[in-house]
């Protein structure tokens, strides 16, 4: 199935059920139909160059504990492990995205959750969260940043994209002022950056830092 027919599917998902039952069928041909032309996915790219940017270093400490959440078939994950990160966990709804990210021999771990639902992960586990094509049209709601926050440990930093479609209209944009105002993180940037860069979307790349 080509990525034309998937997309307006994955934009009108109705169920966790549903959710996983579409990633499962997709996740052979995933990363092949996202580097089409006329996709040009370059959002795992993007994200994980900003995790050394944030930790002000070229690269990413072997120590540096990463939780990457939605991870997919793995392009945030391996893209991190070239940056030098050594401890990247992954969390994706789909068993079947998740065989793939285990081939890529990016991550120290890999589960099956549900992001709408409160992480499994102790509080101030991780020193970085970062949420790649997932905080979207009928995926995972702002209130997931809440407990990426949660997870994170203070001064350590959330690299999110969030669609620009929804910014303000799914409540992302207020549920992320909401969490300044409450003194639990320090927005960093919302930039809108290139997301698909071949089909012209583009998203807010959330760089947030938990107090």
């Amino acid at each position: 199935m080509s990525s034309q027919l998937y997309f307006p599917r994955i934009y009108s998902l109705t169920s966790v059920d549903h959710t996983r039952s579409v990633y499962d069928e997709w996740a052979k041909t995933y990363n092949e139909e996202l580097n089409q032309k006329n996709q040009d996915y370059i959002a795992p790219a993007t994200a994980a160059a900003l995790v050394p940017q944030v930790l002000g270093t070229a690269t990413i400490d072997k120590d540096i504990e990463i939780l990457d959440a939605g991870c997919g078939t793995g392009l945030v994950g391996s893209f991190l492990a070239r940056l030098g990160a050594k401890k990247v966990d992954g969390i994706d709804l789909s068993p079947g995205m998740l065989e793939e990210a285990r081939l890529t021999e990016a991550y120290r771990n890999l589960d099956v959750t549900d992001l709408s639902r409160p992480l499994s992960a102790r509080d101030d586990s991780y020193d970085v969260v970062t949420c790649v094509g997932t905080l979207t049209q009928s995926h995972v709601g702002p209130e997931a940043i809440s407990e990426f926050v949660r997870v994170v440990r203070p001064g350590g930093h959330i690299v999110a994209t969030v669609i620009s479609e929804i910014w303000e209209s799914g409540g992302y944009e207020g549920h992320v002022k909401n969490l300044a105002d409450q003194a639990k993180i320090k927005v960093l940037s919302t930039e809108v950056r290139d997301y698909r860069r071949g089909a012209g979307a583009k998203a807010r790349y959330l760089v947030l830092q938990v107090v």
